[in-house]
């Protein structure tokens, strides 16, 4: 099975508010976004599941409207939610007063049936946050550390209560440049290896074989290499480290997650992550990415096609 995730960022944001949107009502805009992708069969291709990560305020309108097509035409789709809460609701404990969160148990109740977790942009807003309490943990390796183990830490509570309530996990890991440090490949292999070892095992913590194993996805992302004008990494390095990804969840969990390409899956490069044995699928964001960047069913059907080819 290939898993196609689409992370739509912040598509509730009209252009006319300086997002990217197409339409003024982003609402009508996702439901255009399902019927496309129910008329081009996105929802009855064998073998490839696609999910759709939503900001929240767009998840119900699109769960209503792959509900009026049948089964048959839309069981490949799915609809997520872009993270939730490190707690949760509980009977006989916590009602729900997490003003601001979303509660894992909140996501399940909307119909949700996926969870992005520890996307290098959650990962950043975090850090950002320590760094403003203690502007010198940049500086101090020490205190860095640190920082990134409470920010792993968060992260396990998140996929704790996601897996808890029934979601499903796309879990993210991924090197940043300074992480991944200057050198040829070779020499970079080490630092690499650690830290996604570091995040995997932080992150993973309070997780067991039986909770995690068919609920769980793990996106790699060269943080180093996602923005304009990157250069993405080749089939040797996602190769090596997609290998090393299932290599160290089985040494934990007794299994080998699908691991899927999160810097970008675009139509340039879908073949050439579609060979890679040890690549399950792929992270899309933007479908058009000069002029006037846009997201569109027909790029993705694009992309989906030249991957599965």
């Amino acid at each position: 099975m290939k898993n196609i995730f689409v992370n739509l960022k912040r598509f509730d944001v009209p252009k006319a508010y300086g997002g990217i949107c197409q339409m003024d009502d982003p609402k009508a805009w996702i439901r255009w976004v399902i019927e496309e992708c129910v008329e081009k069969g996105l929802g009855k291709m064998e073998n490839v599941k696609v999910t759709f990560l939503l900001p929240e305020s767009l998840i119900i309108t699109a769960r209503e409207r792959l509900a009026d097509y049948p089964v048959g035409e839309t069981g490949g789709i799915n609809v997520g939610c872009q993270g939730v809460f490190r707690e949760d609701v509980a009977l006989g404990g916590n009602f729900g007063a997490f003003t601001t969160n979303r509660p894992a148990s909140a996501a399940k109740a909307i119909g949700c049936t996926w969870v992005i977790i520890g996307h290098s942009e959650e990962r950043k807003d975090k850090l950002d946050v320590i760094e403003r309490f203690e502007p010198a943990c940049r500086q101090d390796e020490r205190l860095w550390l640190k920082a990134m183990k409470a920010v792993n830490g968060i992260i396990a509570d998140e996929v704790r209560c996601s897996l808890k309530v029934g979601l499903n996990v796309l879990l993210c890991v991924g090197e940043t440049e300074e992480e991944r440090g200057h050198g040829e490949f070779e020499q970079q292999k080490p630092r690499i290896r650690e830290v996604l070892k570091t995040q995997l095992e932080q992150s993973l913590r309070f997780i067991s074989a039986n909770e995690a194993q068919g609920h769980m996805v793990i996106g790699y992302e060269p943080v180093w290499a996602i923005g304009p004008g990157k250069v993405p990494p080749d089939a040797e390095y996602i190769s090596f480290v997609s290998a090393y990804i299932k290599s160290v969840v089985e040494v934990m969990l007794g299994f080998e997650p699908p691991v899927v390409y999160g810097g970008g899956l675009k139509e340039e490069n879908a073949a050439m992550i579609a060979g890679i044995d040890t690549i399950d699928g792929g992270l899309v964001a933007l479908t058009r990415f000069t002029g006037d960047i846009a997201f569109e069913p027909k790029g993705l059907k694009a992309i989906i096609d030249k991957y599965i080819q």
